[in-house]
Parts: structure tokens; C-alpha cells; sequence
């Protein structure tokens, strides 16, 4: 019983090792992965999984808007909205070569509105491949990112770096990120970490220096016009502190902060702000983004630590009990000789003259003393033939 109940353990732990082996080299890696099916939240925030707008929020800024067609400064708040939508058949079509099972491709639509009345000041929108693991961009022809600043008339563009995620299991290192102004990436620096909503995040925080923006020379022009009264062009100047919050496992965005600022910079006169604004991300999109992020997060640390080391640990314990289970059985069998077959061994039982004898089967004769075999000498026969030789036997 021992020894099939140990063989029968023993084959259970062997399938758990085996299964917790493919767990950690197989569907771990699957899971660490930019999915194909990934889709944009619709209005009730559905299908679970899905992608939700992000949202921040800038107090007090102050911003050019074009007004019946000439630039004008304005003060107050803004809201900017954030919508990544994945192409999942642009994904199928577009994505061969090198790029087939390797990357996807991502839409995104961005817009800043004024609170006050809702008008918008600002839109951009981009459309790129980026890798299914590091989510860093990837090479493709086809990308463009179409803004209506300056620069807007031609969307050719190369992304570069990380966009709008960071890899899977995020390293405290630094990255590069791409900044949408300069249409290129610049080194992101590791500044540690931090608690947002309870859930450790890295930061990362990108200094972009007082820089010049490519602005073509009809928009200089325009700026000059109508906000630097005698000068006839001139340039724009950028600068911006990016500062993103992830959390490392899902390297999912959690919070973002944009201190942006650009001024024109006339042939003649004074600079003039044409925006600074402090872009924080609001509280919704914060607990949202912790509460998508935490979802990933459990999910690839169950698929690819937790249950590996259990089923590996219960598997390593039943294959060593059923190993014991098994040598102690044949032990038991080998040891136990007769007994083992149920046969108990022959009693040994006095004789007349004191000494033990082995019993012999069928016990003493009853009547007889001495039993069927002593060392008595048996009486003389009567019947034996006489002197006379009459007597018979």
C-alpha cells in the first residue's frame, strides 16, 4: 500500500515541477507582452482591461489661442486629454517583417480646452509602432504625428524611445522618452521612488533646457504681427520639466507633471510668453491609473513568481514524500520475510522427557499417551505363534 500510494505522490510532484517550469519560462514571458486585443474605454469605462483618457489639469496658466484667426495671450485654466487608442487592424496589416508578432501600433489624440467655455487651444495626433515588451517605439514607415503648432505642415516624424509606457518590470535606470515639441527623444533620468495612492511608483524626471523650436517662417511672421508690434519675425523657445510616475511591474503610467513654457523671442522688443502652464494629472486619472496599473501588476506577479515558486515548492514536498513513502514500502516488505505472507511459525511443545520438539501437523492422537511417536517400546504381542508353531500373527 505504501509503495503504490509513494509512486502515486510521487508522479503528482513531478508533474507539478514540470508544470511550474512552464509556467516560468512560457506563459510568464506571454503575459509580459502588449496584447493585440487591447481596445480604448468606451463612456461607461468598459470592457474591463480597456484604456481610459488621462486628464490634467493646469491652474492659472497663461496661453496663446488663436482667436478669428490672430494670435491672442489668455489667462486661466486648462484641461488636456489624452486619448491612446490601439489599431488592432493596422496592427494585423501593417506590422510584417521583423515587426510581425513584435510590436503594435498605437493611435493617440491629444487636446487642451479652456474650462471656461471649452474651446479648444491646442490638438495633436500620432500614430506609431512600439515594441510588445519594452513598449519603446519602433521603426515604421508609416508613422506621423500631425500637431497644429509650429512645424504643424509636415507630420514626418521618427519616434524614438519610450512614449506613452514604460517596459514591463521597469528598471531604476535611466531611459530614453520622446518629447513631442522637439520630435525627438531625450534622455529621462531615475529620481527614485515615491507612494502615489498607496502604491510605490518610480519617478523619472526628463529637464529639457530653453531650447528653439523648428517654427516655419509664415507663423514667426504672424507671431510678430500680432504680439510684437515693429518686429517682423523672430523665434520660439522651449523648455519643459517632465516628471512621470510608474509603477515598475505593469510600467504603467500613474501620475504625469509638464511644467512647459514657450515664449517668442521678436527681432525687435520683448519676449512674449506663449505658454506657461503646470499640467498635473487630476485625482481621477491618478486613482484610475493606480487601480489599472495595481490589476497588471497582480496579474503578472501571480503568473510569474507566485505560482511558479508554489506549484514548484508543493511539487519539491509530494515528490520527496512519495519518495519516502516508497523506499519505507519496500523495507517493510523485505524485512518482514514470512510474516509478510500472513504465515505464523510452529510452536514448539513439550515432549515426556522434559525437552521441546517441533509440533508436527495434526497435533497428539487422542487417547494415546506419548503421542504417535515416542521412544516407548511397544508392548509384547499376544498373538505371536507359539511353541507349537499354531499360532498365527
Amino acid at each position: 500500500m505504501k509503495t503504490r500510494l509513494g509512486a502515486a505522490l510521487f508522479g503528482i510532484g513531478v508533474l507539478s515541477l514540470a508544470v511550474a517550469a512552464g509556467t516560468a519560462y512560457y506563459v510568464a514571458p506571454s503575459v509580459t507582452k502588449l496584447p493585440y486585443d487591447l481596445t480604448f474605454c468606451d463612456a461607461d469605462g468598459k470592457p474591463d482591461g480597456c484604456l481610459r483618457a488621462s486628464v490634467a489639469i493646469a491652474d492659472d496658466a497663461t496661453y496663446m489661442q488663436v482667436l478669428d484667426g490672430k494670435p491672442t495671450i489668455q489667462t486661466g485654466q486648462l484641461k488636456a486629454t489624452t486619448e491612446v487608442v490601439p489599431q488592432a487592424a493596422t496592427t494585423e496589416k501593417e506590422m510584417t517583417g521583423d515587426l510581425r508578432g513584435e510590436a503594435v501600433v498605437w493611435d493617440v489624440y491629444g487636446t487642451v480646452v479652456r474650462t471656461d467655455n471649452g474651446s479648444d487651444v491646442s490638438k495633436y495626433a500620432a500614430e506609431f509602432a512600439l515594441d510588445r515588451v519594452s513598449a519603446a517605439a519602433r521603426d515604421w514607415d508609416k508613422q506621423y504625428l500631425d500637431t497644429d503648432g509650429p512645424g504643424g505642415t509636415d507630420d514626418s516624424v521618427t519616434f524614438a524611445g519610450q512614449t506613452y509606457k514604460f517596459p514591463f518590470r521597469a528598471e531604476r535606470r535611466d531611459h530614453t522618452f520622446f518629447d513631442r515639441d522637439l520630435r525627438r527623444g531625450l534622455p529621462i533620468a531615475f529620481d527614485g521612488t515615491e507612494q502615489i495612492n498607496g502604491t510605490e511608483a518610480y519617478r523619472y524626471v526628463q529637464r529639457i533646457p530653453e531650447t528653439d523650436l523648428v517654427t516655419p517662417e509664415g507663423s514667426l511672421t504672424a507671431l510678430a504681427g500680432a504680439l510684437a508690434p515693429g518686429a517682423t519675425t523672430g523665434k520660439v523657445t522651449y523648455s519643459n520639466t517632465r516628471t512621470i510616475w510608474i509603477e515598475p511591474v505593469s510600467g504603467n503610467f500613474v501620475k504625469v507633471r509638464e511644467q512647459q513654457r514657450k515664449n517668442f523671442v521678436p527681432n525687435q522688443g520683448s519676449p512674449v510668453t506663449l505658454l506657461d502652464a503646470d499640467f498635473v494629472y487630476d485625482e481621477a486619472t491618478i486613482a484610475n491609473s493606480v487601480k489599472s496599473a495595481g490589476v497588471t501588476r497582480d496579474k503578472l506577479q501571480l503568473i510569474g513568481r507566485t505560482l511558479p515558486i508554489g506549484l514548484a515548492v508543493f511539487g519539491g514536498l509530494v515528490l520527496l514524500l512519495g519518495l519516502w513513502l516508497v523506499v519505507a514500502g519496500r523495507r517493510a516488505t523485505t524485512a518482514g520475510g514470512p510474516d509478510s505472507a500472513g504465515v505464523a511459525p510452529a510452536a514448539d511443545v513439550p515432549t515426556r522427557g522434559g525437552k521441546a520438539e517441533p509440533a508436527t501437523v495434526g497435533g497428539p492422537a487422542a487417547g494415546r499417551p506419548g503421542g504417535p511417536l515416542t521412544d516407548e517400546i511397544p508392548p509384547a504381542s499376544t498373538n505371536w505363534r507359539t511353541g507349537d508353531g499354531s499360532g498365527t500373527r
